[in-house]
């Protein structure tokens, strides 16, 4: 067989390999950052599209301007971790998202961006702890399971009389 033939052989061997490649495998995807409006010409949002989906980081905005909200979004639903502002531009609160779902840690502030709680959240509610500040000192604790209060402390001393402080992590 000559060269030729052989190399028309192998082109047309590895042609048929490939197209037997899963679909799936040899997708581009289209990359596009994307800005909405309101109506009144403010912005609304502004983040990437990835495949028709919200991907990576995003904000969103009130319709005065002031950010509303900022963080990651995976196939349209919050992951990783989201601040929220009040329409004044103030901290509301923060905290993790899995899949869309509140988890791990959440801090709430009151109006004037102060730390009012923070709870441990599992699959959207309370599940942990909660602790509630006063100028910025734990003055109640309360302990939630599934969304349903177990137990509460009216002071710091008791709650760490009670536990294991290696519980917080």
């Amino acid at each position: 067989m000559d060269m030729l033939k052989k190399l028309v052989l192998l082109i047309f061997f590895f042609s048929s390999i490939t197209s037997l490649a899963d679909p799936g495998e040899i997708v581009e995807l289209e990359n596009i950052y994307s800005k909405e409006y309101y109506s009144n010409g403010s912005l609304k949002a502004e983040g990437w599209i990835v495949d028709s989906k919200k991907e990576g980081y995003w904000k969103f905005y009130y319709r005065n301007g002031q950010l509303e909200k900022e963080g990651h979004l995976s196939k349209d639903k919050p992951t990783k971790y989201w601040y929220f502002y009040r329409d004044n531009g103030l901290l509301e609160s923060e905290g993790h998202y899995d899949s869309g779902t509140k988890t791990n840690w959440w801090l709430f502030y009151d109006a004037t961006e102060q730390l009012n709680h923070k709870c441990q959240l599992k699959n959207g509610q309370k599940n942990g702890y909660c602790f509630i500040y006063t100028d910025d000192k734990i003055v109640k604790a309360a302990q939630f399971k599934d969304g349903k209060k177990t137990k509460e402390w009216t002071d710091l001393k008791s709650f760490k009389k009670d536990n294991n402080l290696s519980d917080l992590q």
